[in-house]
């Protein structure tokens, strides 16, 4: 079943395929054959612009799970043995400080529609009847609509295919690293809940990797989005957390 063949969907992918194609246009003087690629750049600054405000919401919301940490842990271990009066107490918790243990979730879901769009857009041969013309364009060579992985299987991988992945992937690698080790969770001591165990704290860690990897499965034009997002997103929290610095915490020492 096609969801975009719902005609709400459909006048919505056509917009979106439309605007893109008018951002290309107007950015085409400077960018050239990139064109398209810039316009999926801008989207995409446009769109984290416009989620600063949820992303201090976040940061604040962290700052507050943090500082609520050491009662989160004192009533886990009084009511560990009645999950239904623990589950009331944290409720309770939560709700005297205009707070929920999904804040902060916001920017990731806002975001799914916008890469869900994008993925659309450069996957169809055809938008609302007509031809899909952004599927033309590439970024130095290496068509926006292809992936990784379907050019590997498909035999239609180039070297600029290789070169523009290749980049990309090393980038978004990157900075799952320094976000790793910059906002590396630790052990806190006289913790004993299973999310402080060291093995799922590496789990925690290697999380910040599936972001390339997704990159792989996705049209080219997708990656470039997810690219500039995690930069973005590395960026603005480093900033943020100078200025809602995290309350220091006892920690397990290596």
């Amino acid at each position: 079943m096609d969801i975009f063949a719902f005609p709400p969907l459909a006048a919505l992918l056509d917009a979106a395929y439309r605007g893109l194609i008018a951002l290309s246009s107007l950015v085409e003087p400077l960018a050239g054959p990139s064109a398209a690629a810039v316009a999926v750049v801008l989207v995409t600054l446009l769109v984290r612009a416009l989620l600063i405000p949820v992303g201090i919401s976040q940061a604040k919301a962290e700052q507050t799970r943090a500082r609520l940490a050491p009662r989160l842990r004192d009533l886990q271990r009084r009511h560990k043995k009645n999950p239904e009066r623990l589950q009331k107490e944290l409720m309770e918790l939560y709700r005297s400080e205009n707070t929920s243990p999904f804040a902060g979730m916001l920017p990731v879901l806002a975001q799914a529609p916008v890469v869900g769009l994008l993925y659309t857009l450069f996957l169809r041969p055809e938008i609302a009847g007509h031809p899909n013309d952004l599927l033309a364009h590439d970024l130095f060579g290496a068509p926006l609509g292809t992936s990784l992985v379907s050019a590997l299987f498909g035999g239609t991988a180039t070297p600029a295919t290789f070169a523009v992945f290749g980049v990309l992937l090393a980038v978004m690698i990157a900075v799952a690293e320094v976000t790793r080790r910059v906002f590396r969770p630790t052990p806190v001591e006289g913790d004993d809940s299973p999310l402080n165990a060291p093995g799922v704290l590496r789990a925690m860690s290697a999380l910040h990797y599936l972001t390339a990897v997704f990159a792989a499965f996705v049209p080219l034009a997708a990656a470039l989005y997810l690219t500039v997002t995690v930069v973005w997103t590395l960026v603005q929290r480093v900033i943020l957390r100078r200025r809602f610095p995290l309350p220091q915490a006892a920690v397990v020492r290596a």
